[in-house]
């Protein structure tokens, strides 16, 4: 028992300052990026003629955009309003949520350079791929036209790049500390205590089946995936498919609770229903594809 709470205590320091310290790193690059990239730049580019393009570079914005629905919602709406083609909004609204930078580097961190890549790499071809599904499917007439109220995460910012770097990384880190704190208990808590024959036993699987099941989980239990990665850390160190993490973490992220809600002031009913399930499908395909690879 001394053991266990030991182990208990060393992981959860370890765990959590060096996540605190990977979030501080990234979240004042991503911040220093992010006071160069207008809402106004991105309206203007992804409104190019080469529409091909168009769909990469909305995926690549949606992973440049901040870690909440609160923030990227009100953006989408302010690219629909001013008439940016609809399927390079679509890949913005998958990536953003899914593939925002402190996610990928938690990942890197926790679960290794591959996992990240793989998951990297599959969310773009997701993303790219829904943006160009949904506009040929006509889901623009599902737009309903009306705003949604941000966060101002692209007001204008005065002063120094570097302080405001700062304000913005602390502006992050304070509401997601209980979220870290958590999720890093609870996986130092996994790493103590809890036996590797139990999650072997329970949650070992890694076929479609549990995939599909730790998807549907995900949604309705809205874990943050700074909350999530350190919990899905421990429970893969356990004996949990790799690929049944991902796809829990997939499903929280991608079309949690508030996201779906504020979503429903902008669409339709048929839009939700599509964007629930295409989250779904990227959740089981992305687990199966890392079990595959990994």
């Amino acid at each position: 028992m001394t053991d266990s709470i030991l182990e208990f205590i060393k992981t959860f320091f370890m765990l959590f300052f060096e996540l605190l310290a990977l979030f501080i790193v990234v979240s004042f690059i991503v911040s220093f990026i992010q006071q160069v990239i207008s809402e106004e730049k991105i309206k203007k580019i992804l409104s190019r003629p080469n529409k091909a393009v168009n769909y990469l570079l909305g995926t690549l914005f949606g992973a440049l955009t901040p870690f909440c629905s609160c923030s990227t919602i009100p953006i989408l709406a302010g690219l629909l309003n001013s008439k940016v083609p609809f399927g390079p909004s679509m890949s913005f609204l998958i990536a953003s949520p899914l593939m925002n930078p402190v996610m990928v580097f938690m990942l890197w961190s926790l679960l290794g350079w591959k996992i990240a890549l793989v998951y990297f790499i599959v969310l773009i071809i997701f993303s790219i791929l829904t943006g160009l599904i949904f506009s040929k499917l006509n889901f623009a007439e599902t737009y309903k036209g009306v705003t949604v109220k941000g966060d101002g995460f692209f007001s204008n910012k005065q002063g120094s790049k570097v302080k405001q770097a700062l304000n913005d990384a602390w502006a992050f880190l304070y509401p997601m500390l209980p979220y870290l704190f958590i999720g890093v208990f609870i996986g130092a808590f996994i790493y103590g205590f809890v036996p590797a024959e139990f999650i072997t036993k329970y949650a070992s699987g890694d076929g479609v089946f549990s995939a599909m099941i730790a998807s549907v989980i995900g949604i309705p239990m809205y874990i943050r995936p700074e909350t999530m990665l350190p919990i899905a850390d421990a429970l893969v160190s356990k004996g949990m498919s790799m690929g049944t993490v991902i796809a829990l973490v997939i499903g929280g992220a991608g079309a949690s609770i508030p996201e779906v809600v504020m979503l429903s002031k902008l669409f339709k009913k048929k839009f939700l229903v599509a964007f629930i399930s295409t989250i779904l499908i990227v959740a089981i395909a992305t687990g199966l594809i890392v079990n595959l690879i990994i």
